[in-house]
């Protein structure tokens, strides 16, 4: 394939993740309350969880003014916007000031991407430091919630695994009447060319460790490779399709557990916060994402915080089909891309 193919297809791809992403975003939003509402949270449980975080509101329907949410995704202080978590308009910042960087003239254009390598290295070896302490820390915030909310704050966490697995389960079983019918491959053969990468994610919680596998699936249904080698690199990188509908479910929990309901507005700011947070987060396992990736999605909604750390103690299993998800997804929409080179 050319320079000029790769980049068709690349834009191509682009376009399919946006959309998938906002299908993700859209399952959640539909799924989620309709299951809350049949199976609601044990009160009992919510209320001591509520009780023993700081920030509690009363519930009810918390009212966003569209002009102030505007204005808000542009920081007038990008440090301040830092310390409290709020991702929207940092990202918002970032992509204004790549986009101005572009406009620089090439030397200088090459000074700043060194400097930004270089704090990229650095953030990497600091991530690896957090991969080595981040399961001391989860275990001990488990304990503190065990601690402060009682015994039947586990059964509260147990619901909220349950809910977070079945909205994921949901959105996975979606993605393969996808590619069977905008891939054109069979639906047996594309479960058995996913299997061994779904099988590597269960295992690592990678993305980047299953590409080899996701590789090997694509071969298996016959997807050509000039596609495959485009889109599969791009998709592992940037393309997280179990992260809209995980993030969005995570806080309209939150909201659940305060006895909130959403408004329109406040369902379109969770669409647009959980697409940058999608793209913007890197591929890093969940618990380490999920309050960056989760609070912008809290604050467009207007739900509090406070009950997220406690939330983050029990990650570790809803990472796990954000993983299988996100693999399934990498080979259907490389099917998809490959439709129209199939003989």
């Amino acid at each position: 394939m050319g320079q000029a193919g790769g980049g068709r297809t690349a834009g191509r791809a682009l376009l399919a993740f946006l959309a998938l992403l906002i299908v993700s975003a859209v399952w959640s939003m539909i799924f989620v309350p309709l299951l809350l509402e049949w199976w609601p949270a044990p009160a009992e449980a919510a209320a001591q969880i509520v009780a023993s975080s700081k920030g509690s509101v009363a519930g009810g329907d918390i009212q966003i003014d569209l002009g102030k949410w505007l204005l808000s995704m542009v920081p007038a202080n990008l440090f301040e916007a830092l310390a409290r978590g709020d991702m929207l308009p940092v990202v918002t910042f970032v992509s204004l000031f790549a986009l101005a960087a572009s406009r620089l003239d090439d030397g200088r254009r090459t000074t700043l991407v060194g400097l930004f390598d270089a704090v990229k290295d650095a953030m990497l070896v600091l991530v690896g430091w957090i991969f080595v302490i981040a399961p001391v820390g989860v275990f001990a915030l488990a304990v503190s919630v065990g601690i402060k909310a009682g015994l039947g704050a586990f059964g509260l966490l147990g619901h909220y695994i349950a809910v977070l697995v079945a909205v994921q389960v949901g959105l996975i079983i979606l993605v393969y009447p996808l590619a069977v019918l905008f891939g054109r491959v069979g639906p047996l053969a594309f479960a058995r060319a996913v299997l061994p990468a779904q099988a590597v994610a269960v295992s690592t919680q990678s993305s980047i460790a299953s590409l080899p596998a996701i590789f090997d699936g694509a071969e298996r249904l016959g997807l050509p490779e000039a596609t495959s080698r485009v889109v599969l690199p791009l998709a592992v990188s940037i393309f997280r399709i179990t992260s809209p509908c995980a993030n969005i479910a995570v806080v309209l929990y939150c909201g659940h557990l305060y006895g909130m309901d959403h408004s329109l507005l406040a369902f379109v700011g969770a669409l647009l916060a959980a697409l940058v947070a999608a793209v913007s987060t890197g591929g890093l396992p969940g618990s380490i994402t999920f309050l960056a990736a989760c609070v912008p999605i809290a604050n467009a909604m207007g739900v509090p915080i406070a009950v997220l750390p406690v939330l983050l103690a029990v990650e570790l299993v809803p990472d796990v089909f954000r993983t299988l998800g996100n693999v399934t997804a990498d080979l259907a929409v490389t099917a998809i891309l490959s439709r129209d080179r199939n003989p």
